[in-house]
């Protein structure tokens, strides 16, 4: 019998993660999945990235991750989004070639060292003194381990449905999770059901292009790993088309044979993400939505059309497709399909996202209630991590959504749940100023190194980094203007006798790194990625200044601990119903509590009061 310290099951975008994060961690790993051809597949849009999105990946990077490099490999379009808005709010998204993708992923993941894929169907868990300690393969044989990950994605329990044509299936062409879905019903598992679609592919060959905009890439890429510097293979151009009303006719007159509005679904879909259905019938006065024609790879045909996923019958998306500028006399090479699937509410989950009853079970990915290659990526990361520290004894890996947008999406899920699957926005941090991409490796690299899952290349990188902002930030601070010596070098500022240092400076609006650079010369020796960090920095430092009290206080409740055993019901003072709330989501901090509803200030005051009493009967 096998024994490794940790299995990861499921080889999708968070099971790659997971166990890339565990073997790095210097755990004994095994990746379960029904087929190594389908490590880091890319089920729906071929791109990776975005607003909110793109900084999970830059985070998953600098915790030395694969999503960002294998990212950069594939990459035939690169685009920073929101370039004209601020530092904050950009997020950098490519489209990535499918095969490209998938064919690094595998790579990284055979040349990892202490990670053994096997492929196999997991259909049960080992279980020893109400732990999980291993699992059971369809062909009845077991694998020991310290700790699982599932990452079973849309597989438990899939169903795909087109029109009133519904199959059984994780996705197109691979079979569903049936006898893992019903062990997680015996166990007690709190079950849900959620939907997410895919749009129809098209033959690019098909389209006529002369028609249509284009939309090329950036004229300098930014890459998703911090390691990268340039894309790796030919770029692109994306082509844009719209509907318009004969194609909202034709989807209105076939609204009931859709399988979400003909109520051949139960489960709920991603409200940011909607059908092209559900954009004819939520915005009814719109005449015409955006569809971005997106090419799946360099030397594929296939493209795929952004905004058009539906579950209508394949000819009522045949008809209108071809009502669309430019897709006239389109092929469709794949018909679009809706996806329903089991999950578990994440409230169960600890911030480690290992399973509160079930100890030695993570969950990561869409079994969690989200949507995204981005958002299960970083909850492989965050589960493999822990599971491997779990494995070997250590204290878990905790990640704050003070510092990271990881911790947001974690905290967000164990302590709110779902009502629709989870996708990350920037407006869903509170310290989103200074959780920037660009800073992302200044923000957690360190801690991947404490952790021991960064590499030491990883780190040579980043040590150097660090050092050169370091020197640069002294070099801006050290160096200082009078108003009229600075307005000798053409940079306007108050006439008020005020020396003000080059950094002070940097954070005016109409004031440029080029202009001090041109003014200072030895601070024209900072190397551009390094003066263009440091000049977002310094726009930010007063509000990011003015945060800090806020940020200290999260931390400060974060450190006081819940014990999952704490007796609310014995708190004299605290209602029933607050009582049942706190009882039922068992938070693990103080911080925690207070981001479940109807959670006041008194409530909070009452528990602390209790941990500090429990917490000098230990020290006495």
């Amino acid at each position: 019998m096998k024994h490794f310290d940790v299995i990861v099951v499921g080889g999708g975008h968070a099971g790659a993660e997971a166990a890339h994060a565990a073997a790095r961690m210097g755990a004994a790993t095994a990746l379960v999945t029904q087929r190594r051809d389908t490590i880091g597949a890319m089920s729906c849009n071929p791109a990776i990235g975005g607003l909110g999105k793109g900084h999970l990946v830059r985070e998953i990077d600098a915790m030395d991750g694969v999503m960002g490099r294998a990212a950069d490999r594939a990459g035939i379009q690169f685009r920073l989004l929101n370039r004209r808005k601020g530092p904050a709010v950009q997020g950098p998204r490519l489209q990535a070639d499918r095969k490209l993708y998938s064919a690094a992923m595998q790579e990284m993941t055979a040349q990892q060292p202490g990670l053994e894929v096997i492929e196999a169907e997991v259909a049960d868990f080992l279980m020893k003194s109400g732990r999980v300690c291993g699992v059971v393969l369809r062909d009845g044989a077991e694998i020991l381990a310290g700790a699982v990950v599932l990452t079973s994605g849309t597989f438990l329990r899939g169903v795909i449905h087109i029109g009133d044509q519904k199959q059984e299936g994780g996705r197109v062409g691979d079979a569903p999770s049936n006898a893992l879905a019903e062990r997680m019903r015996v166990l007690g598992l709190p079950l849900g059901r959620l939907k997410t679609g895919t749009p129809p592919r098209l033959d690019g060959r098909s389209i006529d292009w002369s028609v249509l905009e284009q939309q090329p890439g950036d004229a300098e890429p930014v890459m998703m790993s911090f390691l990268n510097k340039a894309p790796f293979v030919r770029q692109v151009a994306c082509g844009i088309t719209h509907t318009n009303m004969r194609t909202h006719d034709i989807i209105r007159a076939n609204l009931a044979r859709s399988a979400m509005y003909g109520g051949h679904i139960d489960g709920v879909g991603p409200r940011y993400c909607p059908s092209i259905e559900d954009k004819v019938v939520r915005f009814a006065e719109k005449e015409s939505h955006q569809i971005f024609l997106e090419p799946e790879g360099l030397d594929d045909h296939t493209i795929y059309p952004n905004g058009v996923s539906t579950s209508l019958p394949l000819e009522v998306q045949e008809a209108y497709i071809r009502s669309i500028r430019g897709l006239e006399n389109c092929k469709i090479l794949q018909a679009g399909y809706a996806i329903e699937y089991d999950f578990v509410d994440p409230r169960a989950l600890n911030p480690t996202l290992e399973l509160k009853d079930l100890p030695g079970l993570f969950l990561a990915g869409q079994i969690n209630g989200t949507t995204g290659y981005e958002e299960a990526a970083a909850q492989g990361l965050v589960a493999g991590l822990n599971a491997a520290l779990g494995a070997r004894g250590r204290e878990a890996a905790r990640f704050s959504r003070a510092e990271s947008y990881i911790g947001v999406m974690i905290d967000d899920l164990v302590t709110r749940g779902v009502s629709e699957p989870y996708r990350m926005f920037t407006s869903r941090a509170e310290f989103r100023l200074s959780l920037r991409a660009d800073n992302a490796d200044q923000r957690l690299t360190g801690l991947g190194i404490k952790l021991g899952c960064v590499g030491a290349a990883r780190a040579q990188v980043f040590e150097a980094k660090t050092e050169a902002l370091q020197k640069g930030r002294i070099a801006l601070q050290s160096t200082s203007f009078s108003p009229s010596e600075a307005l000798s070098h053409g940079i306007r500022v108050n006439q008020d006798g005020q020396r003000r240092s080059a950094y002070v400076l940097l954070s005016m609006n109409d004031v440029a790194f080029e202009d001090l650079a041109a003014a200072e010369p030895k601070l024209a020796t900072i190397e551009p990625e390094i003066a263009e960090q440091l000049a977002r920095e310094a726009v930010y430092a007063n509000y990011i200044g003015r945060q800090s009290a806020e940020i200290e206080a999260i931390q400060r409740d974060e450190a006081w601990e819940i014990p999952i055993s704490f007796a609310y019901e014995s708190l004299s003072g605290l209602s029933s119903e607050l009582k049942g709330k706190l009882a039922r989501a068992r938070p693990a901090s103080l911080a925690q509590a207070a981001r479940i509803d109807g959670i006041t200030p008194a409530a909070l005051g009452l528990i602390l009061a209790r941990l500090r009493q429990q917490k000098r009967s230990r020290s006495a």
